[in-house]
């Protein structure tokens, strides 16, 4: 479903792998930290998880789709997608660091309770460090190799670039 929203969103049956294949990095990154404070994949992980796809797929969305607007302005590919993870990389970094700065004391809990808040603390800022890091390198790097194969295969011949939304 997300994949048919995204695929509208850019008009592009490609374009949206970018943000999918992005995902995996922040869903290793938050195993490793549970794994690594000895905590296991229950439902607090598994809540974790689904804002933490929510969240980095969020930044990714972001950083495609303004690849698009600069590609659509007349930009080529590569030029898109160093200029975007030029001007997305230090908001992306700030939000990102300030909400795994944020569930520090999640991860640290002690007293009742302290495992389920743990677990989620661990889960989400694992992912969210995980996947920023690895995100601002591989993202712009999926949209170099999705567009370079979206621009090579055109699927309508004769197609109006510009989308009745922008005319």
């Amino acid at each position: 479903f997300v994949y048919l929203i995204l695929a509208a969103q850019y008009e592009s049956f490609i374009l949206p792998l970018v943000v999918i294949l992005s995902l995996p990095a922040g869903v290793f990154g938050s195993f490793l930290l549970l794994k690594i404070m000895g905590l296991e994949n229950n439902i607090y992980a598994q809540v974790a998880l689904v804002m933490l796809v929510g969240l980095l797929g969020k930044n990714a969305v972001l950083i495609v789709e303004f690849a698009v607007q600069r590609h659509r302005s007349g930009d080529t590919v590569l030029n898109a997608a160093i200029q975007v993870s030029v001007t997305r990389f230090r908001p992306i970094l700030m939000t990102s660091f300030a909400f795994s700065a944020g569930l520090i004391p999640l991860v640290f809990a002690q007293g009742p309770g302290s495992t389920g808040n743990r677990t989620i603390g661990s889960a989400a800022a694992g992912g969210m460090i995980f996947g920023t890091v690895f995100g601002v390198i591989i993202i712009p790097g999926l949209y170099y190799l999705f567009a370079k194969i979206s621009e090579r295969n055109i699927l309508v011949k004769d197609e109006e670039e510009n989308p009745l939304s922008e005319a």
